[in-house]
């Protein structure tokens, strides 16, 4: 029994003694020279700031983003102009007269450049990888989300032709999914 409780206690002894050996001596206040220089405070770019620069810096060229022809084909389904949003918010979608397929798309003092991508749903997408931002445009409305902060920017954005869209969709409801499907019938 002797034994046993011996081999606890170097067993529990042991990890703190390890700490101890590999712990750095304390070195004396006296040895730190008399002239250490502290680092200049970092200074705050006030928002105001940052946002002019914003306005004049250009919109980055993703030159190593090459669209295939399918992109192209959803590019010319993009909905372009000045979309309104909920809460008062607009988003504005413009097409890149240097890059074809490439879109400038802009709202409260944000800017991105945005590209198609194709998706499985038929939706039409554009991302701007670089800023982690997606455009998402239904044939009724739009979103702005940032992806990498996971928050919408914008919702319930709709152009002109989308509210047309969302006005004929009122009037000539699409069929209902399980329109038609009678179980009972298989």
């Amino acid at each position: 029994m002797k034994k046993i409780a011996l081999i606890a206690a170097l067993a529990l002894a042991l990890p703190f003694g390890a700490m101890a050996q590999t712990a750095a001596p304390a070195k004396p206040a006296a040895a730190k020279p008399a002239a250490t220089k502290k680092a200049p405070p970092k200074r705050q770019v006030t928002r105001k700031a940052a946002k002019a620069v914003e306005e004049v810096t250009p919109i980055a060229d993703d030159t190593n983003v090459v669209l295939t022809d399918a992109d192209l084909e959803v590019a010319k389904r993009v909905s372009t102009g000045k979309a309104q949003c909920e809460l008062g918010a607009d988003v504005t979608v413009t097409e890149d007269e240097k890059k074809p397929g490439f879109f400038n798309v802009t709202t409260k003092g944000l800017k991105y450049r945005m590209h198609p991508v194709e998706s499985r749903t038929g939706a039409i997408r554009l991302e701007d990888p670089r800023a982690g931002a997606m455009w998402l445009q239904l044939g009724n409305k739009s979103m702005l989300m940032n992806q990498k902060a996971g928050l919408r920017i914008a919702d319930e954005c709709q152009t002109a032709a989308q509210v047309a869209f969302a006005e004929e969709m009122k009037k000539n409801p699409p069929k209902s999914l399980f329109e038609g499907a009678d179980p009972a019938k298989k």
